[in-house]
């Protein structure tokens, strides 16, 4: 498993903090073995009993290395440690393995979990509201929640923009977003990402409010724009979302000027701290 690749959560069942963590890639989710554990079995020794229960498992013939996988996840001492988790099916096959009470809630919670995914296949809206309501746990004001929402849709009118005008690959999708980010930042996204000490969180989430209003302002002229003048292929489309880049680099040196600091930062939104972080390029 790539942790680099995964975005890690929290999710509540009867007021018990169940660690699980997304996989974007594969699109499942991973959960804590221990965490269910404890909720089924209410042991004060979760990983004991755990532990003895692998063995078992192993011995009735279930294969747990092809189940069990490992992540560091934060622990209750605030500490990173290698913890086992497995998806969906696997706990399922877990939790018919441990008499208690809360299986059939724990199914039930598993399933919903499950499903969640599917049911925004069929209804977008669900994703969205889904979105808002995740931004709203994590202490984001309303107003940034509807700015950043509608961010959303003005960036996929920009890259719609950007097809017509002939980029058809992602790797051109992200040489223009470069462009635009490295023109009024000083820093392709990936290194604005190292900056805040970030891996695969969006780096739009991690931003204040002027570094959102900047990055919003550059790509919506580039936008404009691009759909003005239909620069074709990727050379053109360039020089336009440089163009698009620079009016908020002025933007933003008009604001410093006043406030006599850089409005670029490296603060993020982060509640954890990953293992081993790389030093942070520097400040620009």
């Amino acid at each position: 498993m790539n942790q680099d690749k995964m975005h890690l959560i929290n999710k509540i069942f009867n007021n018990e903090t169940i660690r699980t963590v997304w996989d974007k890639e594969v699109e499942k989710y991973y959960i804590s073995v221990v965490d269910i554990v404890r909720v089924l079995t209410g042991s004060n020794r979760p990983r004991k009993y755990w532990s003895d229960l692998k063995n078992n498992l192993k011995n009735e013939g279930f294969e747990v290395s092809e189940k069990i996988g490992q992540l560091k996840l934060k622990s209750q001492d605030n500490k990173y440690r290698l913890t086992d988790v497995t998806d969906i099916e696997g706990m399922f096959r877990i939790i018919e393995s441990i008499p208690s009470k809360n299986a059939e809630p724990i199914k039930q919670w598993l399933a919903k979990l499950g499903g969640e995914r599917i049911d925004e296949i069929f209804d977008p809206s669900i994703a969205a509201q889904r979105s808002m309501d995740l931004y709203r746990a994590k202490g984001y004001e309303e107003k940034w929640i509807t700015k950043r929402m509608q961010s959303i849709q003005d960036r996929k009118e920009l890259t719609d923009i950007w097809k017509e005008n002939g980029i058809t690959t992602n790797k051109e999708f992200a040489i223009l977003t470069n462009e635009i980010y490295k023109t009024w930042s000083g820093m392709t996204a990936k290194e604005y990402k190292q900056y805040k000490g970030l891996r695969k969180e969006s780096l739009r989430d991690n931003m204040d409010n002027i570094e959102v209003s900047l990055t919003d302002i550059s790509e919506e002229v580039t936008k404009r724009l691009a759909k003005k003048t239909k620069p074709k292929g990727l050379k053109e489309n360039i020089k336009v979302a440089k163009q698009g880049g620079q009016v908020a680099k002025n933007t933003r040196s008009e604001i410093e000027t006043l406030l006599g600091e850089s409005v670029v930062t490296n603060q993020n939104r982060l509640n954890y701290q990953y293992i081993n972080e790389k030093e942070k390029i520097k400040n620009k």
